[in-house]
């Protein structure tokens, strides 16, 4: 049986189909990691992806299950994107994405992954998800997963 879309029906496969390509895993990382929900959001990225392009990965994005668009029920011309529970199960990715790189860029003073690859890997993998699932972000914002994670820390020291 022939798939609709890819190369072929193995796993390692489908994650380079769905995340290989240059922008995928950057908009992933600017939804779950920074918060980030509207195009304009994804478009103001330091990397400076093209609308077009977004456009089209944003589109792949939701045909593959990983995020979903919800129009605004206030403005018929703005939607929202948020990560569906397959999206959320790409925070793992996503971590270990950070964990390897971290190796290869300077880090600046108070960078807060230092901080996060300091705390304990599955504390801040469920705090991650829990925080996403509730519309948040593991760095965006005063609700953020590494917010908790940091205040819990302070309270028990």
């Amino acid at each position: 049986m022939k798939r609709a879309e890819g190369r072929s029906t193995c796993p390692t496969n489908f994650t380079v189909e769905t995340f290989g390509d240059s922008w995928s895993l950057l908009i992933m990382r600017d939804l779950l990691t920074l918060g980030k929900h509207t195009f304009g959001e994804f478009l103001r990225s330091e990397e400076r992806i093209g609308p077009s392009v977004l456009a089209d990965r944003l589109a792949r994005l939701e045909r593959s299950g990983i995020i979903v668009r919800t129009p605004s029920e206030t403005d018929a011309r703005k939607v929202t994107y948020s990560a569906t529970e397959r999206g959320i199960a790409a925070i793992l990715l996503l971590y270990e994405a950070a964990r390897w790189g971290m190796g290869g860029v300077p880090m600046e003073e108070g960078d807060p992954w230092e901080a996060v690859m300091a705390m304990d890997r599955d504390d801040v993998l469920d705090a991650w998800q829990q925080a996403v699932r509730e519309g948040g972000s593991l760095l965006g914002g005063a609700e953020s997963a590494f917010a908790r994670l940091s205040a819990r820390a302070r309270a028990d020291v």
